[in-house]
């Protein structure tokens, strides 16, 4: 079994589930028990202030602002911080710069310092035993190494179109049927 993550999956034009068109999740597992990964450009209706205020969490004021993301179907309200802050006693980082939080221990601290870059993602999205596989020599998904940049930098509405175009591919060139043109 090739290893998936951590990496982009890419979703292609044709897919139908709503919860996945036009997205790239960033895979988190990978293996014989199935797959999980987190949606890194679907932003929710939410804001930090929203999260901060039903929470009882102080947030950074700079920060309030900012969307919260889905990333994914799965336990819509389990929590996942994405963040570039190797100080708060994470395990390795899943990239070089990229670190994963799920504890509120290590929410508080990363909500509120302005200094952190972050991404906080509701929910997850997972696979059971060879689902993943299957969707994707059906042509649902593409893959390619996961970048920290596109995950902490590129605008949420812009990060499928520049994950394929890292891939040397111009989107206009997928075809809804599935492939490359």
């Amino acid at each position: 079994m090739k290893a998936l993550a951590p990496g982009f999956l890419i979703a292609m034009p044709q897919m139908q589930d709503p919860n996945f068109s036009k997205t790239v999740v960033l895979m988190l597992e990978h293996n014989d028990e199935g797959s999980m990964g987190l949606i890194i450009n679907r932003t929710a209706e939410l804001t930090f202030a929203d999260l901060g205020k039903s929470q009882s969490l102080e947030i950074a004021t700079v920060r309030e602002d900012d969307a919260i993301f889905v990333g994914g179907p799965v336990e819509p309200y389990r929590g996942f911080v994405l963040h570039d802050r190797d100080s708060i006693g994470e395990r390795a980082p899943l990239l070089p710069g990229l670190f994963l939080s799920v504890t509120t221990d290590a929410l508080e601290p990363l909500l509120r310092d302005p200094a952190t870059t972050l991404r906080f993602c509701l929910g997850y999205s997972g696979w059971g035993p060879g689902q993943l596989e299957k969707e994707i020599a059906q042509g649902s998904w593409l893959f390619t190494e996961a970048q920290t940049g596109p995950v902490l930098h590129t605008e949420p509405e812009h990060i499928w179109s520049e994950v394929i175009k890292s891939m040397g591919v111009d989107p206009a060139m997928l075809i809804t049927t599935g492939g490359i043109n």
